[in-house]
């Protein structure tokens, strides 16, 4: 059993990658953690956001582990208390099913990925950018594990 974080795109900010990176490594102390980095598609006049949102979306479906619950990043989604996040997070790992969670690109995630997902999960009540949002779920995996262990929240 494994989380899988599946995000479009390198965060392309050194400040955000490097923030990125800490809060990862310091999850995957608390989750069996594997992260998925998949091209996002260049902005062009001519792409339609429909058809960026299709191919970004493919990428991602052809890196997803066989048969892993799908969880898409969604402003729709259902919000959770970092402490409900955290009873979800163990729950999901005692179901000993793979979890992808899936972030999109600048346009979000194709429609066959979010009727996939067996859950919608908001990370805010507004839209982030793909860099931001897939940082907020890193520091997220990071504070349920602490909340789990009844370790205090380090900085």
């Amino acid at each position: 059993m494994r989380f899988v974080i599946a995000v479009v795109g390198r965060p392309k900010h050194a400040a955000l990658a490097a923030a990125i990176a800490d809060y990862e490594a310091r999850a995957a102390r608390y989750w069996p953690l594997e992260t998925v980095e998949v091209r996002d598609e260049p902005a062009r006049a001519s792409s339609p956001p429909d058809a960026v949102r299709e191919r970004e979306s493919e990428r991602l479906a052809a890196r997803l582990p066989a048969g892993a619950a799908i969880v898409v990043c969604d402003v729709g989604g259902v919000g959770m208390s970092s402490e409900g996040f955290a009873a979800w997070m163990q729950s999901a790992r005692e179901r000993g099913r793979d979890v992808a969670i899936l972030i999109g690109g600048a346009f979000g995630l194709a429609d066959d990925l979010r009727v996939r997902a067996t859950t919608r999960l908001a990370l805010a009540p507004w839209t982030l950018p793909h860099e931001l949002a897939r940082l907020v779920l890193a520091e997220q995996l990071y504070r349920a594990g602490t909340l789990l262990r009844g370790e205090p929240y380090h900085k």
